[in-house]
């Protein structure tokens, strides 16, 4: 079973499902933008990009079928659990 870990963390590529976010570290309306975008615990996401330079700051989402962006601090308080990619035998 794979490990959760942060969203900010998770490699690029990667596919993951939200299982928790510390709504009480980012303002009320930082979480209420977030909600408005798809974000909750039980959701897929993807980490497609990171921002260049070494700020990795955006960070590009997939959800659903949208693309967005989050900010590094958002992105460290949303814990994720990778989804393994399975095979076809």
């Amino acid at each position: 079973m794979p490990i959760s870990t942060t969203l900010d963390q998770l490699p690029l590529k990667q596919n993951a499902e939200v299982v928790a976010i510390d709504w009480n570290a980012i303002s009320e309306t930082e979480g209420r933008r977030l909600r408005a975008l798809g974000i909750d615990e039980g959701v897929a996401v993807e980490k497609l990009h990171k921002g260049m330079f070494g700020l990795n700051d955006p960070i590009a989402l997939k959800v659903g079928r949208m693309m967005i962006a989050v900010r590094k601090a958002h992105a460290q308080v949303i814990s994720v659990q990778p989804i393994p990619v399975t095979t076809l035998a």
